[in-house]
């Protein structure tokens, strides 16, 4: 009997859940975070779990890990010193960019533009020329090179990036760039852009493969140490690293290519959901991760999550892979506070953090947050101790809120009511995002609840977007954690393919899609996973000639080969253009890139049930509370959720709490318990 852990760190707590293989059983735990070292969170947890299951870790054999190492390091600016390699008059490519200045005609007033990964100090040029055709214009002027590197070594870089312009056509060059490096410099990490996005388009593909090179060392050192105490009580234990588009790497190929982790925390709750969801047959939904610092949302049609090809951390975008998470700065710990210019209420997007917490922690914090604003209104009760054992002080939380009604002029429930109010219209506004402003109709789909502080608002948000039913998933404060034990092993190729559909054989396109199909293929079996295991899908980056801008569209090579595939893509393009934008073109179209995405076979992950009871859950109520909802007090019976059964209905209001996380159920709406144990929350 074997077990597989699935380990998500978030800004406040880190979450664990240990699933049993043979029977689908879970065991979870939620220690606090620490951010000085994560690795020291992860392995309390494991303690934690390991000890209240009853489970000796040396039974783990798959540890799944989301991780917000390369993000941290990425918001902090705390990475390498990293040196570049440019060609010959293109040293500036970082800082001349795409000429973006954000935030409107206002920000060419204000804009101050965010230093780059690789400065200019540090940045070298190469003698060589690639055409955009990959024949070699220039040979690489190899002693010219060699005293440039030597220049680098004297600054002390810590890592090198090499990116050359066309290497993607043809790589040549920046392999033998590497290999002087690795003589001129020994010991320090190598990135080629040709390796890591070998697409077109040389400022994209230069910050991304700087990014990677500026991350590299630090995740590599953390995953090492990680991997390194693991083997210490887990002696065949494998590692994995969840990737920022929701596949798995193994540690070893995310030490290689760090930038795919810079969306792996958020990632975890979006498979979590799908496979949750899925499991009680739901196909369309919108995922609502609220946790103590933000809340993260993301769009999922037909079981598979929205994709984008570029991933935003801080001021930089980098050309890589990640699910279609938006984020917006409310949380748990998001601070309220009155400015004195405008006295209008206001939701952080400061937060209070782990450390020290809202007031209602006890732990030295004062300044009033949306939990304890959430305490003042009753929604988190005495018995709602929070990871199962912090206790929460109401007293604190109504002295901290009483400071935002004295500044406001209202009693104390009508201001943390107002609190509630804000940070739900700000959570509300990024669910239009992923939703509303693609083209999709919010009612079309189901809204997951999870995080911590999730199904605290998810009632109140399914109202907002009339999106039924509101699911509250078994553990949702670890569900992310369920996303990293349960997700694929997964990997991508690609290559730029610039040619109008006019001009293109359809038997070409397949052909180059077969080739990236067999190199992603021959990565996983890299990693352990047999041919037999693997599953390819393909997709290609498609625009109206002459226009800038690709929209990504899947491809059937089966279809290609029948030549009606370029056909069907085509429409396929239409089609989404005008779901996004309301219009198409009668113009030619044109590839930009192919790509080959692989994947590993599914776990084996059997979906625990609950037992069955009757309609009526009063042999799980435990209680009643005074909560303030809709504008007045009224009091709602509080539920313990592990005594629920399925065939429950809970009528609101009602407050259902849990070891990790509590869930409201607003008046006029009732929650019935599936078998799985889920909480489908609809209006009544």
């Amino acid at each position: 009997m074997g077990y597989r852990l699935g380990v998500d760190v978030g800004g406040t707590f880190t979450d664990l859940l240990l699933v049993n293989e043979s029977d689908g059983s879970t065991h979870t735990a939620k220690v606090p975070s620490t951010p000085e070292d994560s690795s020291i969170g992860v392995l309390n947890g494991i303690a934690r779990v390991c000890d209240s299951a009853g489970v000796d870790p040396a039974q783990i054999s798959q540890v799944m890990h989301g991780t917000t190492v390369a993000t941290n390091t990425m918001l902090t600016m705390t990475g390498a010193r990293v040196g570049l390699i440019t060609t010959q008059g293109y040293r500036q490519v970082l800082q001349i960019a795409r000429s973006f200045v954000p935030g409107g005609l206002g920000g060419w007033v204000v804009y101050n533009q965010s230093k780059p990964l690789a400065p200019l100090a540090l940045t070298v040029e190469a003698d060589e020329r690639i055409g955009a055709d990959g024949t070699i214009v220039r040979k690489l002027n190899e002693r010219q090179i060699r005293a440039a590197l030597k220049t680098l070594a004297t600054k002390g870089v810590e890592a090198i990036t090499v990116s050359l312009i066309n290497s993607f056509a043809n790589p040549v060059h920046e392999r033998a760039v590497a290999r002087i490096a690795r003589q001129v410099l020994p010991g320090l990490p190598i990135s080629l852009s040709s390796d890591v996005v070998p697409e077109m388009q040389e400022y994209e593909r230069t910050v991304t493969t700087v990014a990677d090179a500026y991350v590299k060392p630090r995740v590599g050192s953390y995953l090492k140490n990680l991997q390194r105490e693991l083997k210490r009580s887990m002696k065949k234990v494998n590692l994995h690293v969840l990737r920022s588009d929701g596949g798995l790497a193994s540690a070893k190929a995310a030490q290689k290519f760090p930038v795919n982790l810079l969306m792996s925390g958020p990632a975890g709750g979006v498979s979590g959901a799908i496979w949750i969801a899925e499991q009680a047959g739901f196909k369309n939904l919108i995922t609502f991760d609220m946790g103590g610092t933000s809340t993260d949302v993301c769009l999922v049609e037909g079981g598979r999550a929205q994709l984008r090809r570029e991933t935003t951390v801080g001021d930089v975008t980098v050309r890589a892979s990640s699910v279609d998470v938006r984020s917006v700065g409310a949380g748990g710990g998001s601070i309220a506070h009155v400015p004195e210019l405008t006295r209008a209420l206001r939701v952080g997007p400061d937060s209070a953090g782990a450390d020290p917490g809202p007031a209602a922690y006890g732990q030295g914090g004062a300044a009033p947050t949306v939990t304890d604003a959430n305490v003042v209104l009753g929604y988190l009760p005495s018995a709602a101790r929070l990871g199962g054992e912090l206790e929460l002080n109401r007293d604190n939380a109504e002295t901290a809120v009483q400071t935002i009604a004295d500044a406001m002029g209202l009693s104390l429930e009508q201001a943390a009511a107002g609190i509630i109010d804000i940070v739900n219209e700000n959570m509300f506004g990024a669910l239009r995002l992923v939703s509303v402003e693609k083209g999709y109709d919010p009612r079309d789909f189901a809204l997951i609840a999870f995080g911590g502080a999730g199904p605290l608002h998810a009632n109140a948000l399914g109202r907002l977007m009339s999106s039924w039913p509101v699911i509250i998933p078994p553990g949702p404060g670890v569900l992310c954690a369920y996303g990293d034990a349960t997700t694929r092993v997964r990997d991508e190729a690609s290559r730029t393919f610039i040619k109008r559909f006019s001009d293109t054989k359809a038997t070409d396109v397949a052909g180059h899609l077969d080739r990236l199909a067999r190199q992603a293929g021959k990565s996983l079996t890299g990693e352990g996973v047999s041919s037999r295991e693997q599953s390819v899908h393909f997709e290609a980056d498609i625009r109206y000639s002459g226009q800038g801008l690709s929209l990504t569209v899947d491809v059937d090579p089966a279809a290609l080969r029948r030549r009606v595939g370029l056909d069907a893509i085509a429409a396929q393009f239409d089609e989404k253009h005008e779901q996004l934008f309301t219009f198409t073109l009668d113009a030619e179209k044109e590839f930009v890139n192919l790509r080959a995405v692989v994947q590993g076979k599914a776990p084996q992950v059997v979906a625990a049930r609950i037992g069955r009871g009757r309609g009526d859950p009063k042999g799980a109520a435990i209680g009643t509370q005074m909560i303030y909802a809709d504008r007045r007090r009224q009091r709602a019976t509080v539920y313990d959720r592990p005594r629920l059964r399925a065939g429950h209905v809970i009528r609101g209001p009602a407050i259902v709490i849990e070891m990790d996380s509590t869930t409201v159920v607003l008046p006029g709406h009732a929650a019935k318990v599936d078998p799985l144990g889920n909480l489908l929350i609809t209006p009544v």
